[in-house]
């Protein structure tokens, strides 16, 4: 459900962004402006387009993690034979990839957002850079199990996991 709305918000960012491009792009001077200005017509398309490719690339992401996922839905209900190529190990490689997309496609999806605030200015695009970062990092890094030397069993209220 989660890569489903991500790639439905995705491709709608993309036909936002794709009618604000054919309403307002225009070329008549494509290389006269400098990059930090930010606003001359090559730099303002060349913002909308990266934006855009940001968003389509997500939305692939998305597509083929949705892809693998529904692959796998049917595939781990089929009659287990000798010689079937469907195997446990196939299924796991399969829902495996279909989690790397999603991520790969969150890390695009997030990335394009301060890329969005880039049409603004430069100080949105730090700004967003900067809450951005903590919110990968919490979401990335799985601190250790080990609270106040407590096991990751006695954490989770088994205290005699460990025997076992």
């Amino acid at each position: 459900m989660g890569s489903t709305l991500m790639a439905t918000t995705s491709i709608l960012l993309c036909a936002g962004l794709a009618a604000v491009i054919s309403s307002t792009y225009s070329v008549k001077r494509p290389l006269n402006d400098s990059i930090f200005g930010a606003h001359g017509e090559f730099m303002v398309s060349l913002k909308y387009v990266t934006i855009l490719s940001f968003f389509l690339f997500s939305f692939f992401c998305y597509s083929f993690s949705i892809r693998f996922i529904n692959q796998v839905n049917v595939l781990i209900n089929s009659p287990q034979s000798p010689a079937s190529v469907i195997t446990p190990m196939y299924v796991s490689e399969l829902l495996e990839k279909a989690f790397i997309l999603n991520t790969v496609g969150n890390r695009l999806f997030y990335t394009a957002l301060p890329l969005l605030l880039w049409i603004f200015g430069p100080l949105l695009v730090f700004l967003c850079s900067f809450t951005l970062i903590p919110v990968l990092y919490n979401l990335d890094l799985v601190l250790g199990f080990k609270k106040q030397g407590k096991t990751e069993s006695q954490i989770n209220g088994c205290g005699d996991c460990e025997s076992v």
